[in-house]
């Protein structure tokens, strides 16, 4: 149930070519305290329920809990969420053995775009495709949770 991610800003669309997969991403929290946050998330057709701890000092590694729910149930805990809904879509963009995943957002964080990658452990190597920015993991400014009560508009 731990967590091990690198994040990074994007700084041209090249990806989109070699993306083998996108969805429409819509996400509230419940909590967004960086101790423990609960989200509740709309991935195309189904919901989902997650829970994350602190992260490490570096911001790689953290818990990690996610259970599928009912989408009427995430619909309906949308409803109860903070204020500051999430949407995006999502990129997913195999690059040799690694797996990206970019966020291009939309409403009031239009204009950023994101990258993920999920390691096996902080050290562990990975190719680093041309689209790649600037790393900003641990970076709180870039956590969905952030980014909901403090949209990149206001920046």
């Amino acid at each position: 149930m731990e967590e091990i991610e690198r994040k990074f800003l994007v700084k041209s669309i090249d990806f989109i070519n070699n993306s083998s997969k996108h969805q429409r991403i819509v996400q509230g929290y419940l909590n967004s305290n960086p101790e423990r946050t609960v989200r509740i998330r709309i991935k195309d057709k189904k919901g989902f329920i997650t829970i994350k701890g602190k992260g490490n000092e570096s911001g790689t590694t953290r818990f990690e809990w996610e259970k599928e729910i009912e989408l009427v149930d995430a619909e309906a805990l949308l409803q109860l969420c903070e204020s500051g809904i999430i949407d995006k879509i999502r990129y997913e963009i195999l690059v040799e053995n690694h797996l990206f995943e970019v966020d291009v957002f939309s409403g009031k964080n239009k204009g950023l775009v994101l990258a993920e990658i999920e390691l096996t452990n902080e050290n562990e190597s990975f190719k680093k495709p041309s689209w790649l920015g600037e790393e900003v993991t641990g970076n709180k400014k870039y956590y969905n949770s952030y980014l909901s009560k403090n949209p990149f508009c206001q920046w």
